[in-house]
């Protein structure tokens, strides 16, 4: 009997266990990138406002995921240097996941009632290291997975993110009713903690150093110049900058937003996180067929609208009140339309970049995404305050038009978005 008769099937098993290893690696490696996220986002709203710290402090906590938008500017240095131990990506890795899990610890001994300042640095250097990981868990997923398995390895990621989203937020707000918040965070550094062994365990990827940035024009120069020097770049930088703009304004209080109308964090995490976990990610995927169907210049028109009207069913739950089937249901719905919206948005996104400047470019455009969720979205509580949660909602809803008014008026924008399939 032939050799290969034995040899190829015990081969193609290999095969697919290294492959369930690699996309095992990439889950789990989402998973650590989502947990901090919302510790320093609507985890700590709430356990500030339970601790009587003002709305408008509240609303100023938006300023500390600035690194978010900033990591761009330190990403090549992860690039460029290498440290003594685990490998160029997992010794970056290990000892960011260090840090972060000591500031977390540190998060959790502190009192936003006593010392909301503190509360607040220790915060940003969270979020600080939660994007340095960020950096580093992507460089690492593109040098891991082959080319063939970079879309489902994507997808993995993105489950795996937003599953440590939903332990931090739902997990989090529900266990805060029952141990107290600092014993909710501690539980989150242990968790956080627990990802450093998929990084031990984990290979360290190979990469030719020939492909890394070799200077400072390389890195940083060449991918903006080649962006701002195409027709109409200005005007699709405003885009990015405003299309999700009363979305990302009307998240960043939403939190508040519940516990004025009278819900306990334990609602919130079962009803806002748990059980809108599961609409965002159908809005996702349903995003995804939409765009296969119609492009993705009629899709982000479409998807828009929904993102418009969803914002303002926030003024319907106002008026209604306390009511767990209205909260369920708004709820429900922000989280499908923001998440076809987000689907046509990267599919846009991605197909301006030039695929010479892929990795420089997309992180200008997303750095750009992020700022009206972390800079904009600041004084939303001085708004709100001022104008009261109905007149809030509406303006954030409107903030929607001027980026739908840019997509009107450039619509030669279907032609890059879009090509001809024949």
């Amino acid at each position: 009997m032939p050799a290969t008769f034995w040899i190829t099937p015990l081969t193609s098993i290999a095969t697919a266990r290294a492959a369930v290893a690699r996309h095992g690696i990439t889950f789990l490696m989402g998973l650590a990138s989502g947990l901090p996220l919302l510790l320093t986002g609507s985890v700590l709203q709430a356990w500030m406002t339970d601790a009587g710290v003002s709305l408008d402090a509240v609303g100023l906590l938006a300023l500390i995921g600035i690194p978010y938008t900033l990591k761009f500017l330190w990403a090549p240095l992860l690039d460029r240097f290498e440290l003594p131990f685990l490998g160029r990506r997992r010794g970056w890795l290990l000892l960011t996941q260090l840090l972060l899990t000591a500031l977390i610890v540190a998060l959790a001994l502190s009192d936003p009632g006593l010392a909301p300042l503190t509360v607040g640095v220790v915060a940003l250097g969270i979020s600080f290291f939660s994007a340095t990981q960020d950096i580093i868990i992507d460089a690492y997923r593109r040098e891991h997975l082959p080319e063939k398995e970079l879309g489902i390895g994507s997808s993995l990621y993105t489950y795996g993110y937003r599953t440590g989203m939903l332990f931090a937020s739902g997990g989090g707000l529900m266990l805060a009713d029952s141990i107290g918040f600092r014993a909710t965070y501690l539980t989150m550094a242990v968790l956080l903690g627990a990802c450093m062994l998929v990084t031990l365990m984990a290979p360290e990827p190979s990469a030719q150093r020939s492909m890394h940035p070799q200077n400072w024009r390389d890195t940083f120069l060449d991918p903006i110049r080649n962006f701002l020097t195409r027709p109409g770049a200005l005007w699709l930088l405003l885009f990015i900058l405003l299309y999700k703009l009363g979305d990302s304004v009307a998240g960043n209080l939403t939190t508040p937003f519940y516990k004025s109308l009278g819900f306990s964090n334990a609602e919130i995490g079962a009803t806002v996180k748990i059980f809108g976990f599961w609409p965002l990610l159908g809005g996702i995927f349903l995003g995804g067929l939409v765009i296969l169907r119609i492009g993705i210049y009629r899709s982000l028109w479409w998807f828009g609208l929904l993102q418009m009207a969803s914002t303002a069913g926030f003024i319907w739950l106002n008026h209604v009140g306390h009511s767990i089937p209205v909260l369920a249901t708004v709820v429900s719905l922000e989280n499908a339309a923001a998440g076809m919206g987000t689907a046509a948005f990267l599919a846009f996104m991605a197909a301006l970049t030039d695929k010479r400047f892929t990795a420089g470019q997309y992180a200008l455009l997303s750095s750009i995404m992020g700022l009206p969720r972390v800079v904009i979205s600041a004084p939303g509580g001085i708004l709100s305050d001022a104008v009261g949660w109905d007149g809030f909602f509406l303006i954030c809803t409107l903030a929607a038009i001027p980026g739908l008014m840019i997509l009107w008026y450039f619509r030669q924008w279907r032609d890059i978005t879009d090509p001809p399939t024949r």
